[in-house]
């Protein structure tokens, strides 16, 4: 067990035996959810349902996000100063001193996509994800005269909200990289496109590994927002047997045990992605 989960374990040990023992006159009902009681088991299996809706649209919405996020940056590029004429017209003058002409270069022909990207980001950071929920399940039949899922409604608003932070985090680690590896993608004859897929965005996503998996972890928690409108997912079955069984102090801790679970197993998955693709420098690769 690793030191996280270790901690985690312990926490989770101490906060069930002072709730237990604690002298406070509540009347607890762990029954409810108590896995040595016949009606506890189908309860928790009843919880346990919503890990699918859950995990399925935490990676429905973690691809349409990283893809939308990373088209944005591109967009936002072509507005970036540097890289505002084609080589081999580009201004020395006016170089950045980490980047070298090439794909933005020619991506700066489309110099007004730049503002759309600040557009873009702007309106959808600024958009609280319940709000964004509530009008894509609500606006969009109405303006378009096509009924969605709950599925994909919840899909397309969380992906278009966090898609906003996606495109600054690959801006930047696309930024990031130096000079001297655009100029030696252009040295050896590699197109602008070709540049930005074999030779930039791979050493921008190592760097940006550790952001990325933030926001995966931050996917998965807004997710639970969807319950709203009537996902079935893990809160929504909280909230459905909380109706039936009338315990929300013991149904909903089972739900934070639910998702902290879920998380944890995510931050594990994540720092291993890291350390096998050497982005954490504080250790050796394995």
């Amino acid at each position: 067990m690793t030191p996280t989960l270790r901690r985690a374990a312990i926490a989770l040990i101490a906060v069930a035996t002072l709730t237990g023992c604690a002298d406070t006159g509540f009347n607890w009902g762990w029954h409810v959810v108590s896995p040595f009681t016949a009606q506890g088991r189908v309860n928790l299996g009843f919880l346990v349902e919503g890990f699918g809706a859950t995990i399925l649209l935490s990676l429905f919405t973690l691809v349409l996000s990283l893809s939308l996020g990373l088209l944005i940056a591109l967009m936002g590029l072509a507005g970036w100063t540097p890289f505002r004429r084609l080589v081999p017209e580009f201004d020395k003058s006016r170089a950045h001193p980490f980047v070298a002409p090439g794909f933005t270069g020619w991506l700066s022909r489309w110099r007004p996509l730049g503002g759309l990207n600040r557009i873009y980001v702007e309106v959808f950071r600024s958009i609280p994800i319940l709000v964004m929920l509530l009008w894509v399940f609500y606006g969009v039949p109405t303006l378009t005269g096509f009924q969605i899922t709950v599925f994909t409604a919840s899909m397309l608003a969380i992906g278009l909200c966090d898609s906003a932070f996606e495109a600054e985090i690959f801006r930047g680690g696309i930024q990031s990289i130096e000079r001297g590896q655009r100029e030696a993608a252009r040295a050896v004859g590699l197109r602008p496109w070709q540049e930005m897929r074999l030779v930039v965005l791979p050493q921008a996503i190592r760097r940006i590994l550790p952001p990325l998996g933030n926001q995966l972890i931050y996917i998965v928690k807004m997710s639970s927002l969807a319950s709203v409108i009537g996902l079935g997912d893990l809160t929504r079955k909280a909230s459905e047997l909380n109706v039936t069984v009338f315990r929300p102090l013991e149904v909903y801790t089972v739900l934070v045990i639910e998702y902290l679970a879920l998380i944890l197993i995510i931050s594990h998955l994540v720092r291993w992605l890291e350390r096998r693709l050497g982005t954490d420098q504080s250790r050796p690769r394995e």
